[in-house]
């Protein structure tokens, strides 16, 4: 596609797109942050478990994987860009003892590998670690990297738990529960750079619990992930309008905690879900199957991604087109209160 456009008979270059723009940190200016959250994490964990290993599909950089290989090189394992062999090795060395955490990008992950992950780890229910970078929209390298429908492919796999961390706070604390866990797990990775937001709330991660984080009479967000971060900046920004909003943090999204969630959507609050994440088979679809189980009848507003393939571009940009700004999200709820 040519860069140029005609202007009479003077042709005018479209500006480009600086490449820290598409791989920008989602992080707000000045905003508390901690470095490569998951490789310091999984790195402190080996020291503890000698069973721990880590593996990549030349990705070690851009998954934070690189972290755990210079702490532990003896104990990486370089595998090459070829995501089916990563698992297909991740799994053997499960059925040896270890403990592995293999990382790549969501996207091949979930579409590149679905069958080997499922009959290879899954299957057996193998204490294999699924680690994916660039969940939902995370980058704006377009629809190649961008893993808008991860969760969804995922749920429906037996066996496989599902994190979605909000910030360094959910990763430090999600990576050793994760390693000591049965079965096999799929992390939603935050990387480089990443938020540190839960640590102001009082917040513990506990794998297959939702947590509370702020009460609210008039509206109650449930979110996961990034989102949960804008659902709290969301939450302060409305009370200048004398809106008072609940947020539950769901950072397990299979299995999950439906009990609490269930127990904030009683009554007649807004409810609102939040994810970075297509709205089909994610989060939104999770909340709306365990209210109809219930009995429950009541409307359930979803904040997330468009059932289609997103645009490439500066990630700010993205997220207020598609939704995930917390501007958008304050007007969002306050066009539904009317």
């Amino acid at each position: 596609m040519s860069t140029t456009a005609a202007v009479g008979t003077a042709p005018v270059r479209a500006p480009k797109l600086k490449t820290s723009a598409m791989i920008a940190s989602f992080a707000d200016p000045g905003q508390k942050t901690a470095p490569a959250p998951f490789g310091h994490a999984l790195a402190a964990a080996a020291e503890a478990d000698p069973r721990i290993v880590g593996l990549t599909a030349d990705l070690g950089k851009y998954t934070d994987m690189h972290v755990f290989a210079e702490a532990h090189p003896d104990r990486f394992f370089q595998m090459g860009m070829a995501e089916q062999l990563l698992f297909g090795a991740a799994a053997g060395m499960a059925e040896a003892g270890l403990v592995p955490f293999a990382s790549t990008y969501s996207v091949f992950a979930a579409r590149r590998a679905y069958d080997f992950i499922c009959l290879d780890i899954a299957e057996p229910n193998l204490n294999v670690n699924i680690v994916g970078g660039l969940p939902g929209l995370t980058t704006g390298y377009g629809p190649s990297h961008q893993a808008t429908e991860d969760m969804a492919i995922f749920r429906g796999m037996p066996n496989l738990t599902i994190v979605d961390p909000c910030d360094s706070v959910d990763i430090e604390q999600a990576v050793p529960q994760l390693a000591a866990s049965e079965g096999p797990t799929y992390l939603r990775l935050l990387r480089g750079k990443v938020p540190t937001v839960l640590d102001e709330y009082g917040y513990t991660f506990e794998l297959g619990k939702a947590k509370v984080l702020r009460g609210g009479r008039d509206v109650v967000f449930v979110s996961s992930g990034l989102m949960t971060m804008r659902a709290l900046a969301a939450a302060k920004a409305l009370e200048k309008h004398k809106v008072d909003v609940a947020v539950v943090h769901t950072p397990t999204i299979k299995p999950f905690d439906e009990e609490t969630v269930l127990a904030e959507l009683a009554g007649d609050r807004l409810a609102v879900t939040l994810e970075n994440h297509t709205v089909v088979g994610g989060l939104f679809e999770t909340v709306a199957g365990a209210l109809v189980r219930s009995g429950q009848s009541r409307r359930v507003v979803p904040i997330g991604l468009p059932d289609e393939f997103l645009d490439a571009g500066a990630l700010p940009t993205l997220h207020e087109k598609y939704g995930l700004s917390v501007d958008r999200i304050v007007a969002k709820v306050l066009a539904e209160l009317g």
